[in-house]
């Protein structure tokens, strides 16, 4: 898009935007979250500071102000549920939220183990302390990755409460054990050979919920824990094996896994109950809005905009930036690395948004904005109708594809109902020091979400 016929829906944008600047000019995001009881915020990128910040400034108004019962994010259940026991004062869960996080291990762990995701914990703990216990607030993983773990997770409760069932569930899950704690290796002789490992899941699923009635009374949310890391189990296992037929199935596996666990978390909590939810934009933005749609995949957003939007209400916040530094790793598995954002290519969203703050309107105009959408097509900018091109940053970039593969083309205002935009971001502070940045690497673009 010319600069030239990008100048009337520069102006638009411009009358439109809201500042961001403070916790201040949340207010009109929240009035337009209303009783909406389901709360999706996005995020660009899985290490960006300002997505984290706003996101937290964003949470401890909803439960304040809207007493959001939980908060549900895109990571494992069982790392996950340990800061969960922490930031609601449960015995031996651990002194602070630092070491909480320093227990999330698999890549990309800086993801949750940052400094951010602490003081969110650490300020959650303290609200926490003076409610009943019944009321507090938790925190939860809706991720589908943590297949061994998970099922380390059941047997370990099972011993405690049932030692005879607790050796017929590591008796299924012997199943696993040829591959050796590595799911890529499952993955790949499922498919090679029509034998997989998914009746043994299941059966240990079955066994686990035709007891549950006896397993009353063994401590708060123990059992619910035990039963979603079996249903995590059973669906890694269903999401390794469509990994390697390629496509959209896997994508489509986890992300009914994650809206499908989102549903039981509030099912699982009084009637009417709100929750937020922290996950990345292709997750949170509704995916009937993308070319994401032409693929045949499906995203959480839509999943709960359609299970959900009619009764009880959803809105979903997509965020982006124009510049900065990121946190990523330059392969699957690599260490992880403050790498430079370039500036966004000309005609996408981030380009127009960047063009609209800051030194191009003028003084006055701040670099940072917010945008609520009214619902219509163009979410009442006139000429936001059309597919604008929506940066997605992943956990891993690849130098060599930077220019044409980590856009989206997106209808903006029908993916988000509102949209928070940072002009220039920086790395997440993670726990575990980062290796600097490499002033050689030349821009990359991120690949995995």
């Amino acid at each position: 898009m010319p600069a030239s016929q990008a100048d009337p829906l520069v102006r638009a944008l411009r009358q439109a935007a809201l500042p961001l600047a403070g916790e201040a000019d949340l207010d009109p995001l929240l009035r337009a979250i209303g009783d909406a009881r389901y709360a999706l915020l996005g995020e660009a990128s899985h290490g960006t500071h300002e997505f984290y910040a706003w996101r937290c400034a964003v949470t401890r108004r909803l439960v304040l102000e809207k007493q959001c019962a939980f908060i549900a994010v895109e990571g494992d259940w069982p790392d996950c549920y340990r800061l969960n026991r922490y930031v609601k004062g449960y015995p031996d869960s651990g002194t602070s939220a630092r070491q909480a996080l320093a227990q999330f291990a698999r890549w990309p762990a800086w993801m949750w183990a940052n400094n951010e995701t602490a003081a969110l914990a650490e300020w959650l703990r303290v609200h926490n302390m003076a409610l009943p216990e019944s009321q507090r607030v938790g925190f939860y993983g809706l991720d589908v990755y943590s297949l061994w773990e998970s099922m380390a997770a059941v047997v370990g409760y099972l011993e405690s409460v049932d030692p005879a069932l607790a050796e017929e569930a590591r008796r299924a899950y012997l199943c696993f054990e040829p591959y050796g704690g590595d799911p890529q290796a499952y993955a790949r002789a499922a498919a090679l050979a029509p034998a997989s490992c998914e009746d043994e899941a299941v059966a240990v699923l079955r066994a686990l919920r035709e007891k549950a009635p006896r397993y009353a009374g063994d401590g708060p949310e123990s059992y619910h824990n035990a039963e979603q890391n079996a249903l995590v189990a059973q669906g890694a296992e269903k999401y390794y094996r469509a990994m390697l037929r390629g496509g959209p199935a896997s994508w489509n596996v986890r992300d009914h896994h994650m809206a499908d666990t989102l549903d039981r978390l509030m099912a699982r909590h009084p009637p009417h109950c709100r929750c937020v939810v922290w996950e990345h934009n292709t997750h949170v933005g509704d995916a009937r809005y993308t070319d994401m749609a032409r693929s045949g995949m499906v995203n959480v957003g839509q999943l709960v905009r359609m299970r959900h939007a009619r009764g009880a209400g959803v809105h979903l916040t997509g965020f982006g930036t124009y510049s900065g530094t990121v946190m990523a790793g330059r392969r699957w598995g690599a260490p992880m690395r403050a790498m430079r954002v370039p500036p966004a290519r000309s005609g996408s969203l981030e380009w127009l948004l960047h063009r609209t703050g800051g030194a191009h309107a003028g003084a006055g105009q701040p670099p940072d904005m917010m945008l609520v959408f009214d619902g219509s097509r163009d979410g009442g900018i006139n000429g936001l109708d059309e597919a604008v091109d929506h940066r997605a940053i992943g956990v891993v970039y690849d130098p060599e594809t930077e220019h044409w593969g980590n856009y989206v083309p997106t209808l903006v205002p029908r993916r988000y109902d509102s949209f928070l935009f940072i002009d220039e971001t920086r790395a997440v502070d993670a726990l575990h020091t980062p290796p600097l940045p490499d002033p050689d690497a030349p821009e990359t673009y991120p690949s995995g979400m």
